[in-house]
Formats: structure tokens, C-alpha cells, sequence
């Protein structure tokens, strides 16, 4: 890896290119990657995140937006293969993880890992329940392994390309997440290692997204359903031995990173491969409490703890100002007005106020009927925000101190780095299964809601995962 260094410190992309060792090094992760070889902690953490990704995702299905991307789709697909989690309905395979995918994503409740700037459920889990549901015969500790191995490597390229991916407009889980799919797909399949390179290679070239979606369009959900299907597609092509980019990280004209990095010194290439098999990145993964923007969550958190030194009502504050990086105020804040509800979930200025009128932000705070609400409008305009040089150069993109201004002249303060959920703030497993019970019960009967937790919670032993696909749809 000496030689990598200096091929980097130099610019020397010929290096690079010739021995794709990034690209390599990820395969050979992924094709090797077995039950057994993940640490038992691991693979506790990926069953509550799986639990927790497909609770969103049966919820998503009752989202008006969600039954129009359904109808949108179902019209051009008459195939019966699998369900659409939440729904009656079946499409093929393909459509099936896009459209889960976007459930998942459906109404900013699923997972994000922070420093890999991405939700690894939506486009990790659609696939490979597809796939199990298509092919049948998936073991329960094949598709944890898959799981695994999307979670590992999803994360390390957003890690890879850095915050200024997400913040030059390129929206990570639509570009960087079809890496997670394409790598839990391979890992399903049990693709060797020249066909899981192709297979990262193809994914590659199918990225794209961007996030000018967050200002209220439906599609912003679909960015991540779009990267499971990538993935699926990709996996299946390598696996007949369909070639994809050899050197998809590592090329320097067209290559992944270079191509969606406005300057090469922002690529961060060991990131790719760090640890890979010793560092379980899959313990990085968060969780959200809140149904808005992840970007949000550290700023109602540090109001929350604010509010519980010194209750106050929302009519009492005369400011809240929040101090952050740059890239948290590009990705959530500008001037609240309705819009639809992503732009609802994203906005912090409606997001804070919503806490202060309800004191909280789940989905029972956050319907459509509110969306225009005088009120939220009223305390929205109350919220600044200001962009600190200093936290920015951090990197930290959720790392807030706000400061709350009463009418009273009462002055308080309260910095927060990691979110309530996030990695060093994990959640317990009852209140994993808490929130996915609080969510699928608007969908399933309390019959089905105990077997698709026990299912998840026991998946190791589990002798096909299609039993588990099948929990997921109406009858």
C-alpha cells in the first residue's frame, strides 16, 4: 500500500489503474465474505437495521406518494415474482427492489450512516429480498452475509467521496448506494471475485441523482430505490458473465470518483478499503427517530434537552439559531414554504417549529393536512441558521451548537454531535422493535407484525429467506 500512497501523494493514476487494487480488494472482501467470518456483534447490529429498514418500508406503503410510484410502475409490469412490501401487489424482481427501495425511503424514517453520507437499507435490503423471493432456497445466514456485505462497502465509497460529494448536488444514496446494492447482490449470488468486480463495475456506470429532489419532489424517494435495482441488475449480468469497468474506483477518465469529485484532493481512497474485514462499518449505521432529514435530527435533539432543563412553549421563543457547517445548510435549510412533503421533512425551519408546537417530529407530526399550517409557518420563521467556518472544516455535517432566545430574555445553549440513534448512541433492541412495531401496526395485524420480528430476529435460522419475503406482503 506504500506505493498506493505515493501514487496518490503524486497524482500517479496510472498505478492506480493497472492494479485496480481498490476495486479488487472490494471483491475479494465481498467473494470471500461467509456467516461465520462476521463477528457475532455485527451480526446483532444488521438484524435490528434489517428489522428496522423493512418497518419503514411497510410504512412507506401507506404514503399517497408511494401508491403513485406503485401505480406507475405496476402499469408497465403484469409479472407476478414478487411483492411490494406492504401491498397485495407483485411486479418482477427489478421493479420490486426499485419500488421497496423507495418505500423504504418513503417517509425519512430508515437508517443513515453519518460519515458515509447514505440511507444502506433502501438500497441494500430490496435486492436481496427480491432475489430470495425470485430464486427461493436463500439460507437465512446467506442473506444476513449479503446484508453484510452491502452495509460494509455502501458506506466506504460514500466515506470515499467525502461531504462535498452531497455537497456539490450529487444525491449519495442514488450514486454511491448502488455499490451497497451491487455488493449485496454479488454476495447473495456468491459471485467470485473476477465476477464481483464486474459486477461493482456495472453498478458503477448505472449512478446517478441529484439532490435539488429534496426541495419537495417525490422522486427524491425513488433515488435510493433506483440504486437496489442497479444493484440487482448489476449482480445479475456479472453472474452470466456480463463485463462491467475492471478499475470502476481507480480509473482516472470516467472513473467513479473522479468523475463524481469536482477535485481529486477530496478523494479520500483508503477510506475504500480501511479495515475492510477487521472494522465493521455495519457498526456505524444509525438509526433515526425523527421522520425528517437526518441533517435535522442533532438540532431537535439539542432543543429537546434544552426544553427538559427548562420547559418552554413554542409562543415563548422569540429565536432559535443554529450554528453548523455549510453542507447542513445547503442540504436543510432555506425559507419554509409548501411545497409537498419532502420539502416538509427537509426544511428546518418547519422541522424545528413542529417540535416546539408538538414536541416531536414522527409521522403522527408530520401529515399533509399540516403542510400549509399557519402556526408552523408563523415559528418556522423564527429558526436561523448560521454556517461556522470552524464546524465545517470539522466535517462533521451533523454537529450543531443552537441557541434558544426566550421572549423572556432567557438565553440557552446546547451543542450535540451524534444524534439520538446514531452509532455511539445506539438503540436498544426494544426500542428497535418499538418503532417497527409503532409503524407496521398502521399496515399489518399484530399476528403478522410478531412473525416478521421474530422472523428478522431469528433470521440465522431461518432455512430460506423467501418464508421471510413472503411475511412482508398482504395475503
Amino acid at each position: 500500500m506504500a506505493q498506493a500512497a505515493t501514487a496518490e501523494k503524486h497524482g500517479d493514476y496510472q498505478t492506480l489503474q493497472a492494479e485496480n487494487r481498490y476495486t479488487r480488494r472490494i471483491a475479494q472482501f465481498v467473494s470471500g465474505l461467509s456467516y461465520e467470518k462476521i463477528p457475532a456483534d455485527v451480526r446483532q447490529r444488521v438484524k435490528l437495521l434489517i428489522l428496522d429498514s423493512l418497518g419503514c418500508g411497510i410504512y412507506g406503503s401507506v404514503k399517497e406518494h408511494s401508491k403513485l410510484a406503485i401505480k406507475g410502475i405496476a402499469t408497465m409490469d403484469n409479472s407476478s415474482h414478487c411483492g411490494i412490501w406492504g401491498t397485495n401487489q407483485r411486479v418482477s424482481a427489478p421493479h420490486a427492489a426499485l419500488l421497496n427501495g423507495t418505500l423504504v425511503q418513503g417517509f425519512e424514517l430508515d437508517d443513515i450512516h453519518r460519515k458515509g453520507a447514505m440511507h444502506v437499507g433502501s438500497t441494500t435490503l430490496p435486492a436481496i429480498v427480491a432475489l430470495a423471493e425470485m430464486r427461493g432456497g436463500m439460507a437465512g445466514k446467506r442473506f444476513l452475509t449479503a446484508a453484510v456485505a452491502g452495509y460494509e462497502i455502501g458506506p466506504r465509497v460514500g466515506m470515499c467521496m467525502g461531504p462535498n460529494h452531497l455537497g456539490q448536488g450529487w444525491h449519495s444514496g442514488a450514486t454511491v448506494g448502488a455499490f451497497a446494492g451491487a455488493a449485496s447482490t454479488a454476495a447473495a449470488l456468491g459471485l467470485s471475485e473476477e465476477r464481483t468486480i464486474d459486477a461493482l463495475g456495472i453498478a458503477g456506470t448505472l449512478t446517478s441523482g441529484i439532490m435539488a429532489v429534496q426541495y419537495g419532489a417525490m422522486v427524491k424517494r425513488m433515488n435510493h430505490g433506483r440504486s437496489a435495482q442497479n444493484g440487482l441488475y448489476a449482480g445479475m449480468l456479472a453472474s452470466v458473465g456480463y463485463t462491467g469497468i475492471k478499475n470502476v474506483f481507480e480509473s482516472e477518465y470516467g472513473g467513479f470518483c473522479t468523475t463524481f469529485s469536482r477535485q481529486r484532493e477530496w478523494i479520500k481512497w483508503e477510506e475504500l478499503t480501511k479495515g475492510l474485514g477487521e472494522h465493521w462499518e455495519t457498526m456505524y449505521d444509525s438509526l433515526k427517530f425523527y421522520s425528517a432529514a437526518a441533517s435535522n435530527h442533532t438540532t431537535l435533539d439539542a432543543i429537546r434537552i434544552m426544553r427538559d432543563r427548562k420547559p418552554f412553549t413554542a409562543d415563548e421563543v422569540e429565536k432559535v439559531v443554529v450554528h453548523g457547517s455549510q453542507v447542513t445548510k445547503d442540504h436543510v435549510f432555506w425559507k419554509y414554504e409548501p411545497s409537498g412533503s419532502t420539502n416538509m421533512q427537509f426544511c428546518m425551519p418547519y422541522v424545528v417549529a413542529t417540535l416546539l408546537i408538538e414536541g416531536d417530529f414522527f409521522v403522527d407530526q408530520c401529515t399533509e393536512d399540516k403542510m400549509a399550517d399557519p402556526q408552523r409557518i408563523a415559528h418556522s420563521r423564527k429558526v436561523e441558521f448560521i454556517a461556522e467556518p470552524e464546524i465545517t472544516k470539522m466535517g462533521q455535517r451533523y454537529y450543531v451548537r443552537v441557541e434558544i432566545f426566550l421572549k423572556d430574555g432567557t438565553r440557552m445553549e446546547e451543542t450535540v454531535e451524534a444524534q439520538r440513534g446514531s452509532e455511539s448512541k445506539f438503540a436498544t433492541e426494544a426500542q428497535v422493535v418499538e418503532k417497527f412495531e409503532k409503524l407496521v401496526k398502521h399496515v399489518f395485524p399484530g399476528q403478522q407484525v410478531a412473525a416478521i420480528r421474530d422472523a428478522v430476529l431469528g433470521l440465522e435460522k431461518l432455512d430460506d429467506a423467501s418464508k421471510l419475503a413472503k411475511l412482508l406482503v398482504k395475503a
